[in-house]
């Protein structure tokens, strides 16, 4: 028994001699903000040049290539209100990367949605698929029955609720659990 004790403890401290020689584990802090593309930051840094011509060709040169690639695709230009419209088109995904969008505000919770029904058919497993005028298509989840069928041009309401399950509502009519699909 006293091997196995001398054992145990040495096993004990090579674990706590590794556990200390470790790097200390990596935080959950806020991920690092995104750097800028390389044409903007090219553009900003003319600002640090003192002469007058030599900054203005450099302006010019840096635009010229923020104008280029911005025409490509390579870099793209979204407004506030752009940003705040594709939060609200992605209701009901999960999106880490959505976080592009929220410089320079606090985002909007966005905790429903509304729309209008494109078509709405139901599946072989009797549940509802329903496709919005904006692209979205809602799958129901749960057995609900909804009283009246969904037809094109009804009004839809879809809330999110606990544990990122999603409500609909057809027409005022009694709530069902969706996903979204698309």
């Amino acid at each position: 028994m006293q091997a196995f004790g001398a054992r145990a403890q040495f096993v004990a401290a090579a674990v706590l001699i590794a556990a200390l020689a470790a790097p200390p584990p990596a935080t959950a802090a806020e991920p690092a903000a995104p750097a800028r593309a390389q044409q903007l930051q090219q553009l900003l840094d003319c600002r640090a040049l003192t002469d007058s011509t030599a900054r203005l060709a450099c302006f010019d040169k840096a635009a010229g290539a923020l104008d280029q690639a911005e025409a490509k695709g390579d870099v793209v230009v979204v407004d506030r209100e752009t940003a705040r419209k594709v939060r609200r088109q992605a209701f009901g995904f999960t999106l880490p990367s959505m976080s592009i969008f929220d410089k320079g505000e606090k985002p909007e919770a966005i905790t429903s949605s509304e729309g209008t029904i494109a078509s709405a058919r139901r599946l072989l497993t009797g549940k509802w698929e329903i496709k919005l005028e904006d692209g979205a298509t809602w799958v129901q989840v749960d057995l609900t029955e909804i009283p009246i069928d969904p037809k094109p041009g009804q009004t839809v309401k879809i809330k999110s609720q606990a544990m990122g399950s999603y409500a609909m509502s057809v027409n005022n009519q009694r709530e069902v659990k969706v996903h979204r699909e698309e």
